[in-house]
């Protein structure tokens, strides 16, 4: 009943179609979901990928995210010798227990899949313009049936960054983005309902208009209590 008294609640919130901005949308995410969207979220990830559509391998990865920016990947087992850090504005891949590379480079999907609900509203929209997304753009589109708010593009067909959000849910279904001459697009699929939100389960990425990558969830667990030295590229190894 509190998921239903939410969305009942919030639904005037909506911006209206014809009138809506990608900053209006946002705010009535944000409205909906500031201060009840889980503050942490575990769960294991069967894991496959893919090279021209056809399947190369498939693993187990286990996720610890902490919002708005920490989110550490153990390949094949809990604590495993392998995985990645992302943290913050960096990343940091380990193997055999030892940091292998670090990069400044975030995961920005932590940040319109939970993480905005953690940070200043004005934050979130120079967060967007740091991510390329034109928030003066905007229209109103469907997207499997169902209706959906499209943020940074204005007209479909356009090779702009852009984040398509359900309009009954307000979430993130799919993502496009173009920078650096490459075409990136995920699909964000049957999102189940968690405390006062919601996780999308199934994740599909492609690369130029071929499949990368599918990622199911298992075992989804929200506001688990996180050993937030997990995060610490400076433990890895002892």
């Amino acid at each position: 009943m509190r998921i239903l008294s939410i969305l009942l609640l919030s639904f005037f919130y909506l911006p209206a179609h014809k009138n809506a901005s990608s900053t209006e949308v946002l705010q009535s995410m944000y409205k909906r979901y500031h201060g009840i969207w889980h503050k942490s979220l575990t769960f294991n990830q069967t894991t496959e990928r893919y090279r021209n559509d056809s399947l190369l391998k498939k693993s187990t990865w286990y996720e610890t995210i902490v919002y708005p920016d920490l989110l550490r990947i153990d390949f094949d087992s809990v604590k495993s010798s392998a995985g990645v850090i992302f943290r913050h504005d960096s990343t940091y891949a380990f193997r055999n227990k030892k940091i292998v590379r670090a990069t400044k480079d975030e995961n920005e999907l932590i940040f319109f899949l939970g993480g905005m609900y953690s940070m200043p509203f004005d934050k979130i929209l120079s967060h967007f313009a740091e991510l390329h997304y034109d928030l003066t753009k905007f229209h109103a589109d469907t997207w499997k049936g169902k209706p959906v708010y499209v943020l940074g593009d204005d007209k479909p067909g356009d090779k702009v960054n852009q984040l398509w959000i359900d309009q009954e849910k307000l979430v993130a279904v799919r993502f496009i983005k173009y920078d650096g001459g490459t075409k990136e697009e995920g699909f964000f699929e049957q999102q189940i309902p968690l405390k006062n939100a919601w996780s999308e389960t199934k994740c599909r990425f492609y690369i130029n208009d071929k499949l990368l990558q599918v990622e199911s969830y298992h075992d989804v667990v929200a506001d688990k209590p996180v050993d937030m030295t997990i995060f610490e590229p400076s433990v890895i190894g002892k």
